[in-house]
């Protein structure tokens, strides 16, 4: 009985730190022009793309979040896993922009330039 218990507890230290919760980071995405104003309004898609959760028996975490720029063009997004996420922002009047970021620190900002929409291309000109 006692060699039981203590298997128990020398098992459950040893899975301790595969239950602890993944390093997180707080990330701010600054949206501007190409000329440095900011703009307002803008759609921004968050979505976290690399890691597996060993809790959930090695399934995909999925965490996805869909903000909106403020006046000075920051989107405030809330604790994340760090690693690769994919960021996807949409604005009236700017090309579509999306692109992965590797994300390691606890504090993270991302400064992304809309370019204006280029003309359309007609084969019948």
């Amino acid at each position: 009985m006692v060699r039981w218990f203590v298997m128990v507890v020398a098992m459950s230290a040893l899975l301790m730190p595969v239950y602890a919760d993944p390093p997180m980071t707080k990330l701010r995405i600054e949206v501007k022009t190409l000329s440095g104003r900011p703009v307002e309004r803008a759609s921004v898609i968050v979505r976290f793309v690399q890691g597996r959760s060993i809790i959930k028996l090695g399934k995909n975490i999925r965490k996805h979040w869909e903000l909106r720029t403020n006046q000075d063009g920051v989107a405030h997004v809330p604790s994340i896993p760090q690693g690769k996420v994919l960021v996807q922002v949409i604005a009236k009047g700017y090309q579509t922009f999306g692109q992965q970021f590797e994300v390691a620190d606890e504090e993270k900002t991302l400064d992304i330039k809309l370019n204006p929409p280029q003309s359309q291309y007609s084969s019948h000109q």
